[in-house]
């Protein structure tokens, strides 16, 4: 499909985009107005940024005084707060659910400062002969079954891609540690309700392990800007088929999951220098 061509016939999604051409609205403009209204500090976020859909991270760490709030994030929709992790500091967003949010929050964290983002869901089964108790999936592709991420990459492949090399460090790490991971595929929906029969076995047949709600738009984000983002998938649900679904583990799933991000910070903090990394 040519990036440039009209709509005709297309849903509004697909057409019109100039993936190429710069935007008139951007994440800079934005928080300098943040900061001017509320009279924030213009400082850099951390390094290392964490996005967490569900919360359950950032109640955690309010919970037991861990977390602090950052007084530099300039955003009107979410807080952030930092906290240490693996012996860095690193920034958190909670609540930041679905792909055009969780974009907006990675648009800003970039733009602020940060060079690797990492998120971590909470995700329902799809693939077939999946361990019975919860475990994360590595995600090196993802369903492009929101809209997102038509704004940021051309429709042609309908999964949105991890960088490589990001990838392959950080699963060498989680299973030499001994975390229960698989890597591979997931579906990315913005409509979590119309999870139907139909389109759960064609997510199946497509090899995909778990739905979630982030990781397409992030990854697509991620290429178009060139940029370090990293999306795990806490498979934790049969999306509430059964009484009993969504347990977690302990301290509703951010002990496990700040295990393993501690796990794929350092991997990514002792990576090999390239130029531009």
């Amino acid at each position: 499909m040519n990036d440039n061509a009209p709509a005709a016939g297309l849903p509004p999604i697909l057409g019109n985009k100039h993936h190429a051409a710069p935007a008139v609205f951007r994440p800079e403009n934005l928080m300098r107005e943040v900061r001017r209204q509320r009279r924030l500090p213009d400082q850099p976020v951390p390094e290392v940024c964490i996005l967490d859909p569900d919360g359950d991270i950032v109640r955690a760490l309010r919970a037991d005084g861990r977390g602090q709030a950052f007084p530099g994030w300039a955003c009107y929709h979410t807080d952030m707060l930092t906290f240490d992790l693996a012996g860095e500091r690193v920034g958190i967003v909670g609540c930041a659910v679905g792909g055009a949010f969780a974009v907006l929050a990675a648009e800003q964290m970039f733009a602020s400062g940060c060079r690797l983002l990492l998120s971590v869901t909470s995700a329902g089964r799809i693939g077939a002969d999946l361990p019975e108790a919860a475990f994360f999936v590595l995600i090196d592709r993802a369903l492009r079954d929101e809209g997102t991420s038509y704004h940021y990459l051309p429709a042609a492949d309908p999964f949105a891609h991890v960088r490589p090399e990001l990838a392959e460090q950080a699963a060498r790490s989680l299973v030499a540690a001994g975390v229960p991971i698989l890597r591979g595929a997931v579906w990315t929906t913005d409509a979590p309700y119309r999870e139907t029969a139909e389109a759960i076995a064609s997510a199946a047949r497509q090899g995909v392990l778990a739905v979630e709600m982030e990781a397409a738009a992030l990854y697509a984000f991620a290429q178009a800007r060139d940029v370090a983002v990293l999306c795990l998938a806490h498979v934790t649900n049969r999306m509430a088929q059964f009484e009993g679904d969504f347990e977690k583990g302990e301290a509703d799933g951010s002990t496990a999951a700040l295990d393993a991000l501690a796990i794929v910070l350092r991997s990514w903090r002792d990576r090999p220098a390239v130029a531009g990394s």
